[in-house]
């Protein structure tokens, strides 16, 4: 009898442990190639999928979604200005080494009510949890300071995003998020990262990539720029003044 009751315990320990199993994600892109052609006004990417058990079923579980979309990081100098003696000047200045050119997080609900904030610092879930680690050293005070200059100028340039409540679960197993490209958009290999979360912990991710990319004459001119860089700074200067001269011919003849 003793012998049973172990026995059933073990199989009831076994059963619960199986059933506690973290789910899997199954991630999907509506666009895994953007173009960037004359006249790109922008355009929405669709982030969806599923939320599985192990073996391939509905999880049906509630879980919060997490969706981050982040472009190629790169280092970027930041410039202080200030106005003295009527005439704008930069007065101090720091280089980042991993800013990311372009940063979208949407959840199912405010990030701070699915992690803690050491969690959001791990996973990089937020703006104000971005490492935008500075090269050299710096005050902590003044980094802030830039980080959060850098944030401002590039959520005003629609390239940095937050959108709390911007996933959408279905049934407990199908999400989805809509996140927007404005025109200015920069070139490379985007990461699509999806977190599933459960009373606080993240217990499931996966990864997608788009590829945003210019083509025709702009693809052309991108390629010249990059490997002629001081023939094509030439070409510039020529085109310039040479635009600035016919412009006086033209008002000169009025």
């Amino acid at each position: 009898m003793k012998a049973f009751a172990s026995s059933l315990l073990a199989l009831f320990a076994l059963v619960m442990l199986t059933g506690a199993r973290d789910p899997i994600l199954v991630p999907e892109v509506s666009q895994h190639e953007v173009d960037l052609q004359q006249g790109f006004t922008g355009t929405e990417l669709l982030l969806f999928g599923a939320i599985l058990t192990p073996e391939g079923s509905r999880a049906a579980q509630d879980y919060d979604i997490i969706v981050v979309l982040k472009g190629p990081t790169q280092s970027i100098v930041l410039r202080e200005k200030q106005k003295v003696a009527g005439i704008w000047i930069n007065v101090a200045s720091t280089e980042l080494r991993s800013a990311p050119s372009y940063y979208a997080i949407a959840s199912t609900k405010p990030i701070a009510d699915i992690v803690d904030d050491k969690t959001a610092a791990i996973y990089e879930l937020g703006l104000k949890w971005l490492q935008l680690s500075p090269i050299g050293a710096i005050d902590p005070d003044e980094q802030a300071r830039f980080s959060a200059g850098l944030v401002d100028v590039n959520r005003r340039n629609g390239l940095y995003r937050e959108e709390e409540g911007g996933v959408k679960v279905s049934e407990q197993v199908l999400y989805q998020a809509r996140i927007g490209l404005p025109s200015r958009v920069p070139t490379g290999i985007y990461t699509a990262e999806t977190y599933a979360v459960s009373k606080g912990r993240v217990v499931a991710s996966a990864s997608s990539q788009v590829e945003v990319r210019k083509l025709g004459i702009e693809r052309a001119i991108a390629n010249f720029s990059e490997n002629y860089g001081f023939v094509y700074g030439l070409m510039a200067v020529f085109v310039s003044v040479a635009m600035g001269w016919l412009a006086g011919r033209l008002f000169a003849l009025i």
